[in-house]
């Protein structure tokens, strides 16, 4: 095996170990960069290959591959898939809370030996000291952080291991190449990433949000029970296509639906799993196994279920419950139809229950919770540096920082140490407490816009696809044709012509009011309407503005 691998290795290692033809769009791109040494934020849909993006490279690289992904079962599955290569080139093995403590020993102790190619971690494993020493003993050339997005205090599945996933690779001594891998993740959401993760000179790759075979449908509703029925009316009538899921906002909805769909006295009687967080794992582990092996017509589970799970012929994505925000929806939305074949994602939506995802958002912290914490970890930091003095009363900084704190602490530490950052290591714990604070406002901010754009979503007359790939800071030239704006002719109406269109889509502009941000989209105005410019600002979120008012009173400038 070549200490300096081409991209030609890689293609001839794709086709004679994995059986593959050829890479996929954005695969390339993605390993060749790893090749010359860059770090990599890959953003690529679900079913479009990222595994291979780091398994590839892995094999070429000198030295094991550490993957570091959130999911027990995708741990296994990989490891499964790579034992069944046959060559004993991908030699695999996962270190998890599933697994028995001596078999943990082993692998890690196999690992440092050289004996294996990937060492699959969770986030928590990572944050064990011990661990972390056998991994440093092993001398990984990459390291490939599965749903990254989980990186992200902005993204739809926060987890405070991932937050010191940066500081931990950096202590590797050689520094590996990184690799970040998520299905979803908006502009923002990207640069939470490669800040948290420390990525250096990364290629930021992009690619396929687009989904043609997905036809987007959103049903508005006025009584909470006119839209229940309406949701087991039409999960029924999909259900005679296929397998599908139905997305719900709380676990008491989850089993609710769960037993209306499955009441045969109300119509046809289907085959349910249900599936949340309050689950006993092996519940949960059941209810995926069902829904893989075709033992259910419909799975109804909370924004806990999905991620990971490898079923190409999902025909349908209910959404009983409107989403916190069009990141999470999209990523839910992209479960279906990977196999190419048609499918539908339909969102059933009431304003006033924007009112419960407002409901579930993290709270601003208060200034005296996050002073306490800025003077603990000062008081920690200071015990450690002074040699032989016991942290009286403090703990030492890894106690403070350390997967062992609830969650709530786990956000305040990394609100403390985002601000210090700002500051500077030096600043003082009143003055660290009052960034933070203002830090924690403005990603509220980010929330309330995001919130705002899903409801935008849902309200709105174009092309549905445009406004979310929009989002998500592509763009579609033409309205997508399968949406149900688009089969009603009211996106074609708002399409809007090139002169119309003040500043380009992607170019940085100023408002005197909410500083620079970029310019995300564009929507035409129906009848009666004005036309629109969608704004993403770092302090401030996402904001929508009228064209006529933009021109009328210079609210945006070139920066």
């Amino acid at each position: 095996m070549s200490d300096d691998p081409t991209l030609a290795d890689v293609r001839e290692t794709a086709r004679e170990v994995f059986g593959y033809d050829r890479l996929r769009p954005g695969q390339a791109d993605a390993i060749a960069a790893l090749l010359e040494g860059r770090d990599v934020l890959l953003v690529l849909p679900t079913g479009a290959g990222k595994s291979a993006v780091y398994q590839l490279p892995g094999l070429e690289l000198p030295g094991p591959t550490l993957v570091v992904s959130p999911l027990i079962a995708l741990q296994q599955d990989q490891v499964r898939a790579l034992g069944e290569l046959g060559d004993g080139d991908a030699a695999a093995a996962a270190v998890s809370s599933a697994v028995p403590v001596a078999e943990r020993r082993r692998a890690l102790e196999a690992a440092a030996a050289g004996e294996l190619e990937f060492l699959f971690l969770s986030p928590e494993q990572l944050a064990n000291d011990e661990v972390l020493d056998a991994v440093r003993a092993a001398r990984p050339s990459l390291v490939a952080v599965d749903e990254a997005h989980c990186v992200s205090v902005w993204g739809h599945d926060f987890r405070p291991e991932y937050l010191r996933l940066g500081e931990r690779i950096d202590t590797l001594d050689p520094r590996p190449r990184v690799i970040a891998l998520t299905a979803t993740a908006a502009p923002p959401v990207r640069e939470d990433v490669a800040a948290r993760l420390h990525l250096r000179d990364a290629a930021v790759i992009v690619r396929g949000f687009a989904r043609p075979g997905i036809a987007l449908e959103v049903v508005r509703a006025v009584e909470d029970a006119d839209k229940r029925r309406a949701v087991v009316e039409r999960v029924r009538q999909e259900a005679e296509n296929g397998v599908g899921i139905v997305y719900v906002a709380t676990r008491r909805h989850t089993t609710e639906l769960a037993e209306a769909l499955a009441d045969a006295s109300t119509g046809r009687a289907l085959r349910v799993a249900e599936y949340h967080g309050g689950m006993r794992r092996a519940d949960r582990e059941e209810a995926q196994r069902r829904f893989t092996e075709d033992e259910v017509d419909v799975v109804v589970a909370t924004s806990a279920f999905g991620m990971g799970i490898d079923k190409p012929d999902v025909r349908f994505v209910v959404h009983a419950d409107v989403p916190g925000s069009p990141d999470g929806y999209y990523q839910e939305v992209g479960r279906a139809g990977r196999d190419g074949e048609p499918a539908v994602a339909v969102l059933f939506y009431r304003p006033e229950d924007l009112g419960l995802q407002r409901y579930f958002r993290v709270a601003v912290p208060g200034r005296d919770d996050v002073l306490e914490v800025a003077r603990a970890l000062r008081r920690a930091e200071a015990a450690e540096s002074a040699e032989g003095d016991d942290a009286e009363g403090g703990g030492t900084a890894d106690d403070v920082a350390g997967s062992r704190l609830p969650r709530r602490l786990a956000r305040l530490r990394a609100l403390v140490t985002d601000a210090r950052a700002l500051l500077g290591p030096d600043a003082r714990p009143a003055a660290v407490a009052d960034a933070a604070v203002e830090l924690a406002e403005e990603r509220r901010r980010m929330e309330d816009s995001r919130l705002e754009m899903m409801r935008g979503y849902a309200e709105t007359t174009q092309c549905r696809r445009q406004f979310l790939l929009a989002y998500l800071g592509e763009e579609l030239a033409e309205p997508c044709g399968r949406c149900d704006t688009c089969w009603a002719g009211t996106a074609a109406e708002q399409a809007l012509d090139d002169g119309d269109v003040p500043f380009a889509v992607g170019s940085t502009v100023r408002h005197d009011e909410f500083g620079e941000g970029t310019v995300m989209g564009y929507e035409g105005g129906g009848e009666g309407m004005h036309s629109r410019v969608t704004v993403l600002f770092a302090s401030h979120g996402y904001r929508t503005l009228s064209l006529d008012a933009v021109a009328q009173h210079d609210l945006l400038d070139p920066a």
